[in-house]
């Protein structure tokens, strides 16, 4: 199957849900975009890593295993999206150590936030792209990008504990309901409502 190279995008927080975040990864020789729903502790290691003038008293989880990983002679080498089942993305590690090389399971906003630290690429296969991946309509820009990325990055340092993304009960709509949200979310720029119905019409479509 052939890989597609992803570049993150950003990352988008819900304004009506405590705790929800979006990490939005984007086609490097094209124009969609992959988003998926993450923890607020893993956004957090996330806007961190992309931020370089950034740096946490203490050392974070994904950086003490980029430290472990340095003194040992590890080095990730890249990341691989390779599965999408009910809404959930699944990844793997490649990493190297001298001649041997491992694979190795990972979450998906765990092997992100790795991959910036050792900055190895990221992969996903072409039908995952395919099924999941979001066109985005060409609309007028109301707001200066670099802004809301501070203003995300700013609400992200003042997470103090990792709280899971409240689950839409998106049952009771119909196809029709379900692609006109989702048509709506991507206009309105809200990724992470847009990955929750894109994930119900996944399943609906099965």
């Amino acid at each position: 199957m052939s890989l597609v190279r992803l570049n993150i995008k950003g990352i988008s927080y819900s304004q009506t849900q405590n705790g929800a975040y979006a990490l939005i990864l984007s086609e490097e020789d094209g124009d969609r975009k992959l988003p998926i729903v993450i923890g607020a502790f893993e956004a957090q290691s996330i806007a961190i890593a992309l931020e370089n003038e950034i740096r946490p008293p203490r050392p974070l989880t994904h950086d003490l295993f980029k430290t472990f990983a340095d003194r040992f002679g590890i080095v990730v080498k890249q990341v691989i999206i390779h599965k999408l089942v009910d809404g959930v993305f699944y990844s793997s590690i490649i990493a190297e150590r001298g001649a041997d090389e491992e694979i190795l399971d990972a979450r998906t906003s765990d092997a992100i936030a790795l991959a910036l630290r050792f900055n190895a690429p990221i992969f996903t296969y072409k039908d995952i792209l395919n099924q999941a991946g979001i066109h985005l309509q060409t609309t007028p820009v109301n707001q200066d990008e670099s802004h809301q990325q501070d203003g995300a990055i700013a609400r992200l340092m003042d997470q103090e504990s990792e709280s899971s993304p409240k689950a839409d009960n998106y049952a009771k709509h119909t196809l029709k309901e379900l692609k006109e949200l989702l048509s709506k979310a991507i206009t309105h720029e809200d990724y992470e409502t847009a990955a929750r119905l894109r994930d119900e019409l996944s399943k609906r479509n099965k």
